[in-house]
């Protein structure tokens, strides 16, 4: 390569007057004149050491601000993060950048040596991190705070279920108990009711009975009930009713029906059998005289014969017995002739 530079040609200089090149009606000094370059071997060596930026007004400093937030904004980000997590941040060592007035400078700079600065510390102070530490605290207990509330709720609303589901039965069986309640009334008084009518009824069919029924004789004594114990009777005990009359007191029949037996039988004195249509044989001994004779209709109320004291006695009275369906055993006169009614 030559050691001398070619000389340089003259300097073109455009014509004044010519305006179509550029598209304008005048000559302008900004757009000239300029020199004919000739690029060299040496003018075309990189300068060692020195970096020169051509001035821009826009992107690169928009890209220069934009890498600073986006830094100031990772970093933000991690010490948050390290707050949180309870961790000790990360130190990250960058060069520190230059400003945009040094991006935009006409003038040479030296370059900057790189900086040891952590890059956890741009923006983040103790106190920073004290208030996330903390502020993560408030959070852990809020959530602990909701955790308590919802489960004390679950319980409150379970509790309330149970309480309800108590009041319920509790009611349920007081209403059960009440229903209870009202029927037992409810049957003792209709037991009540139904035993008043039964007793109304049969004072109606005792009062009927009456006035069919009579006693077999009037102005008397009991003096001998059914079953007494006594050496009077063979048997050993009493087998009838006495009733204690003057001799002579009328006997009554005590209901409608027909004479089958009538005369002298033994300790019986003088007796009258008289037969009812149910087939009851009613019994009268110790009489002084009879009045009917055998197969003799007769009704309630009529003679049948006078009182004595005829056959095995101590005194004048009627020996009454009554054998139902004439069976050889008799029942309580007395139970008979109330059962019609008939009160002694």
């Amino acid at each position: 390569m030559a050691s001398n530079r070619p000389a340089p040609e003259a300097p073109f200089a455009p014509n004044r007057h010519d305006t179509e090149t550029f598209g304008y009606d005048d000559y302008r000094t900004e757009e000239g004149p300029w020199e004919e370059w000739n690029p060299t071997a040496d003018s075309i060596r990189p300068v060692r050491g020195r970096h020169r930026v051509a001035k821009q007004r826009g992107g690169l400093a928009r890209s220069s601000t934009v890498l600073g937030v986006g830094v100031i904004a990772a970093v933000g980000a991690g010490g948050m993060a390290s707050a949180q997590t309870g961790k000790p941040p990360v130190s990250i060592s960058m060069p520190d950048l230059p400003n945009v007035g040094s991006l935009i400078s006409d003038e040479e700079e030296p370059e900057p040596e790189g900086s040891a600065t952590p890059l956890s510390g741009i923006g983040v102070t103790t106190t920073d991190t004290a208030q996330g530490t903390a502020d993560a605290g408030e959070a852990l207990r809020a959530r602990i705070m909701a955790q308590a509330e919802q489960q004390q709720d679950q319980v409150d609303t379970k509790a309330a279920a149970e309480a309800a589901a108590a009041a319920e039965k509790q009611a349920a069986e007081a209403a059960a108990k009440a229903e209870k309640e009202a029927e037992a009334k409810a049957a003792a008084a209709k037991k009540k009711a139904e035993e008043e009518a039964r007793k109304k009824a049969e004072a109606e069919r005792l009062a009927q009975l009456a006035k069919q029924y009579t006693l077999p004789t009037s102005s008397y004594t009991i003096s001998s009930t059914f079953g007494q114990a006594g050496a009077y009777w063979s048997s050993g005990h009493h087998t009838g009713l006495d009733f204690a009359a003057p001799t002579g007191t009328l006997l009554k029949a005590v209901h409608s029906g027909t004479i089958t037996s009538a005369g002298w039988d033994g300790s019986y004195g003088y007796k009258t059998v008289l037969t009812l249509e149910d087939g009851t044989e009613i019994w009268y001994a110790h009489q002084s005289s009879i009045n009917v004779s055998v197969g003799q209709k007769v009704t309630t109320g009529d003679v049948i014969g006078r009182v004595g004291a005829t056959g095995n006695v101590t005194g004048a009275h009627l020996h009454m017995e009554v054998h139902p369906e004439g069976s050889s055993s008799g029942i309580d006169p007395m139970a008979w002739l109330q059962s019609k009614g008939l009160t002694l």
